[in-house]
């Protein structure tokens, strides 16, 4: 996961492969999400890569959060994908 100042980005990686499996981000009209600098924006995209990551057969993964601290979005994002179903 990786966010900045104005949204939220969260994507399943096969690292063996080297690609992506599953993607969810607040950037684009298509996200729906006018603004992603804030904790509901997390949830969606928690949400939504839970979900996706369930249609492709997706049940464990490794959450790598980065040099980010466990609170605030990334909490959010991390207890929404949880709550989805999505086991880390």
């Amino acid at each position: 996961m990786f966010r900045s100042s104005k949204h939220i980005y969260a994507q399943i990686i096969d690292d063996t492969a080297g690609r992506t499996l599953v993607a969810a981000s607040t950037v684009g009209k298509a996200s729906g999400i006018a603004y992603g600098g804030n904790k509901k924006a997390a949830e969606l995209i928690g949400q939504r890569i839970a979900e996706a990551a369930k249609a492709q057969g997706i049940t464990k993964v490794a959450f790598d959060r980065g040099h980010y601290k466990y609170h605030g979005r990334v909490k959010a994002l991390a207890e929404a994908a949880r709550k989805a179903g999505l086991e880390f």
